[in-house]
């Protein structure tokens, strides 16, 4: 948003740190629809993570890594949390993208929004590293510091500095804080993986 405009149709200055509009991602949501599918399906909860793990098993038979485990998937529904790389297998199992969990949200179906397709030799993944360089592009460009860029995000600076080293996946409501604060969708952040 480039800037607000007054009562006289005059440009009011914008200010990054109150111009963003962010709205929540609601986690219980994703666990809702999860649940709600898997009903419709017929499907225990283990099948559940099962059928997230499927989607990606060529590459998984080459990747000899451990599957999620319905317990990630039941723990929602108490605490709706997720990780956002854990989160990617959910929506492409939903078939739905993380804009269409924010809570208020008017058009999470907008074709800018769609995930990238993937096939089974590739898993969705967030480029958290990218996700740092253009939030700390964003955060240079409005003259702010990393405290005022956290308390603008509801987090702590080394939430987002974690990012950079992007050894560990950080939760889904932050980084869907950061790409609204960023004005994009959360597909040009996701890539298909082969690892």
């Amino acid at each position: 948003m480039a800037g607000a405009w007054d009562w006289q149709n005059e440009p009011v200055p914008s200010d990054p740190l109150t111009e963003a509009v962010i709205l929540p991602f609601d986690g219980f949501a994703l666990y809702s629809a999860l649940d709600a599918r898997r009903v419709e399906l017929g499907l225990s909860w283990k099948g559940v993570a099962d059928g997230l793990w499927e989607l990606s098993s060529e590459l998984n038979d080459r990747r000899r890594d451990h599957p999620i485990s319905p317990s990630t998937l039941t723990r929602m529904a108490s605490k709706p949390y997720s990780t956002c790389q854990h989160a990617l297998f959910m929506l492409r199992w939903l078939d739905r993208n993380p804009e269409s969990f924010l809570v208020g949200a008017v058009d999470g179906d907008d074709p800018r929004f769609a995930l990238p397709p993937v096939g089974p030799d590739r898993r969705l993944r967030w480029s958290l590293k990218l996700l740092w360089a253009t939030m700390d592009e964003k955060r240079r460009q409005d003259g702010l510091t990393w405290k005022q860029l956290a308390d603008l995000l509801e987090c702590t600076p080394n939430q987002i500095s974690g990012l950079r080293r992007a050894r560990f996946a950080t939760g889904m409501e932050l980084a869907m804080r950061i790409v609204q604060w960023l004005g994009r969708p959360a597909a040009d952040f996701v890539y298909p993986a082969r690892w």
